[in-house]
C-alpha cells in the first residue's frame, strides 16, 4: 500500500468538472441500484432517539453527538448510520416481500479518524429490503451482492463513457470468500493486508462473514450484533490502483432474526440490549426480516473519478496544516 504522499497525482478533472461528474455518477448509480434490488425512494431522519435503540453502534467504541429537545423532552443524537431504522421503515411503509426502501444517509462520526479515505462527515445510500424466512441464506445474500455488484460496474463503465480518461480497472465479476478461507490463504498478514492482497489478486471482492471470531479468537473486524447476521453479512472490496490498496465501498447483510440477535450478543456481553424497543420489535416479530446495507457515495465518487482523497468529492473538515501540505502533492481539498 502507497502513502497519500508517495503517489505522483494529477487530478483528471478539475474542480468545476468534478462537481458535474459526481452528480453523472450519483445519478446514475442510484437509478441502477434501485431499478435493480425493487427500491422505493424514502425520507430519513439525521437524529434518532436515544432510547429507541435505533442508532448504529458500529464497533461500540464510537459515541453518538446527542442533544436535547426541550419542548418534547427527549434526547436525541445524530445517526452513524440508519441500519436498524430502515428495517422498522420497512413494516412502517407496508413494503411487502421482495420490496424495499433506500435513502440517502448523511451522518456525522466524530470519533473517526480522518485520511484519504476517512471523514467525520459521511454519506451514503442506506437501502433496506424484505425478504422471507427462505431468504435467509449464503445463496441469496450471494444474488444481491451480484446485482449490487453489476450496478457499480456499469456505472464504471458511463464514467468510461463520458469521460475516456478515467478507464474502468473493475473486473466484469466479483469473487466470494470467507474470513476464515481468507485467514487461511494468509495466516501472516494482518486483517488489513489480507483484504489488500485478496483484492490485488481478483480487483473485486466480497469478504463474507465478519463479526465472528477466527483462529485467534478475534473478529476479522468489528460489527454490531444487533443488525446484521454475522454469518450472512459481508463488505465489498475493490483494488484501487491509485494506491495499491482494498476500498471498501459498501457493507451489508441479512440481518438478525430472534436466535441470531439473542446469540450474537451474548456473544458480545450485551445482552442488555435486548430491553431497548429495536429489539424488542425483532423478539416479537413485529418488523419484517430483512437484508440490507450502505454504499459509500464518496467512496463511489473516489474509485470512478480516480481521486487521491475524499475530500476532493465531499466537504467536511480536515487538519490546516494537511490541507497545505496536500496542495503541495497537487490535492485540492472541497
Amino acid at each position: 500500500m502507497k502513502s497519500i504522499y508517495d503517489i505522483k497525482y494529477v487530478s483528471y478533472l478539475d474542480t468545476l468538472e468534478t462537481q458535474r461528474a459526481i452528480k453523472f455518477v450519483k445519478d446514475g448509480f442510484e437509478k441502477a441500484l434501485a431499478k435493480k434490488l425493487n427500491l422505493l425512494r424514502v425520507t430519513a431522519p439525521l437524529f434518532v432517539s436515544t432510547h429507541s435503540g435505533l442508532n448504529d453502534g458500529l464497533t461500540g467504541k464510537e459515541k453518538p453527538i446527542s442533544f436535547s429537545l426541550p419542548k418534547i423532552n427527549e434526547e436525541v443524537e445524530i445517526v452513524h448510520s440508519l441500519a436498524k431504522w430502515k428495517r422498522m421503515a420497512l413494516s412502517k411503509y407496508g413494503l411487502k416481500e421482495n420490496k424495499g426502501l433506500y435513502t440517502d444517509m448523511n451522518a456525522i462520526r466524530k470519533d473517526e479518524d480522518p485520511d484519504f479515505t476517512h471523514s467525520v462527515y459521511v454519506d451514503q445510500w442506506d437501502w433496506e429490503k424484505h425478504i422471507s424466512e427462505k431468504d435467509r441464506s449464503y445463496s441469496y445474500l450471494k444474488k444481491i451482492v451480484k446485482q449490487i455488484y453489476s450496478c457499480i460496474y456499469k456505472e464504471a463503465m458511463e464514467v468510461e463513457k463520458r469521460y475516456s480518461m478515467l478507464k474502468n480497472e473493475l473486473p466484469k465479476d466479483i469473487t466470494f470468500i470467507s474470513t476464515k478461507e481468507l485467514e487461511k490463504r494468509y495466516p501472516n498478514l494482518s486483517r488489513k493486508e489480507r483484504e489488500n492482497q485478496i483484492c490485488r489478486d481478483y480487483k473485486a471482492v466480497f469478504l463474507y462473514q465478519i463479526g465472528g471470531k477466527l483462529s485467534d479468537k478475534l473478529p476479522h473486524d468489528k460489527r454490531a450484533a444487533d443488525y446484521d447476521d454475522w454469518k450472512l453479512n459481508g463488505d465489498i472490496l475493490v483494488y484501487y490502483s491509485l494506491y495499491d490498496m482494498a476500498l471498501e465501498l459498501s457493507s451489508m447483510g441479512i440481518r438478525v432474526n430472534k436466535d441470531s440477535l439473542v446469540k450474537q450478543l451474548k456473544e458480545s456481553n450485551e445482552l442488555s440490549k435486548l430491553d431497548n424497543d429495536y429489539c424488542k420489535s425483532i423478539l416479537n416479530d413485529s418488523i419484517p426480516l430483512s437484508i440490507g446495507g450502505g454504499i459509500g457515495q464518496s467512496r463511489l465518487c473516489m474509485l470512478m473519478l480516480k481521486k487521491a482523497h475524499i475530500g476532493e468529492v465531499q466537504v467536511s473538515n480536515w487538519n490546516q496544516k494537511e490541507i497545505e501540505e496536500l496542495r503541495k502533492h497537487n490535492i485540492y481539498l472541497l
